[in-house]
């Protein structure tokens, strides 16, 4: 992403007008996921802090963030709760750390049905046929997907639509069910202070390890080493990304019979 903010300046903006709103929206859901939930198991911290707000500015990471919009997976400033009010201890615990996730994955299956709707009225039916299908379009891994999220294709583009002005709301929607898948499974990483940890910690190791916030400031620098150093979290996290959608978007597509 950065070899094509200095290649194409004007295209890379263009492509941010629709990322940016996908990015802030899941971030800003993700977090309010998470705070909800601890209200409802006894924990009004979020609450009281302001942190149950839509303002996505409450719930930016700076890292965390600019990963999103580069990388296309990464975290938000997390919530903070106090466990001690938690009515079930570890079963809290784990329900509080995995609402965020849920909320991701959700948006990210309804957003894909929703491309797929969108979808018979924006290709053209003849396009579709010689394609093999709105696959084409819709899949993280074919070249029409390309094509049509990057703005500066849409000439090569217009040809296959029979609605244009539907190619804004696609877009964004395209980059809505990415964000939200890598939001999903980037922090379902059981790494600290992912809340992937929580869930494995207080699941299968019935809350065994506890660490003090020094232990999890160290591995959260391990981890920016990692993901800076290294492209074995990308790699993991994009598999996984294109895993989970083809199977999604294949169930979608089998059920309107396509």
């Amino acid at each position: 992403m950065l070899d094509y903010l200095q290649q194409n300046p004007r295209g890379f903006l263009l492509f941010m007008l629709y990322r940016a709103p996908a990015v802030l929206l899941a971030l800003t859901l993700h977090e309010v996921a998470h705070g909800y939930v601890a209200l409802r198991v006894g924990d009004p911290t979020a609450r009281d802090l302001g942190r149950l707000s839509l303002n996505p500015l409450k719930h930016l990471d700076p890292i965390g963030t600019i990963f999103l919009f580069l990388l296309g997976f990464g975290w938000a400033k997390p919530v903070p709760v106090n466990p001690n009010n938690f009515r079930r201890g570890r079963r809290d615990d784990a329900l509080v750390s995995l609402a965020g996730v849920t909320t991701n994955f959700v948006l990210f299956v309804l957003g894909t049905l929703l491309t797929v709707i969108i979808g018979f009225f924006l290709y053209q039916k003849d396009i579709l046929a010689s394609v093999g299908g709105m696959n084409f379009f819709l899949s993280f891994q074919q070249s029409g997907f390309v094509i049509q999220l990057y703005p500066e294709y849409s000439a090569q583009l217009i040809q296959a639509l029979q609605n244009p002005w539907l190619l804004h709301v696609q877009r964004f929607l395209l980059n809505f069910c990415m964000i939200n898948l890598g939001l999903c499974l980037f922090n379902l990483l059981p790494i600290p202070p992912l809340d992937g940890f929580h869930v494995f910690n207080d699941i299968l190791l019935k809350g065994r390890l506890r660490l003090n916030q020094r232990v999890f400031q160290i591995t959260q620098v391990a981890l920016l080493v990692l993901m800076f150093a290294t492209n074995i979290i990308s790699k993991v996290i994009g598999a996984g990304i294109n895993f989970v959608q083809d199977a999604v978007l294949g169930s979608i597509l089998r059920l309107f019979g396509l």
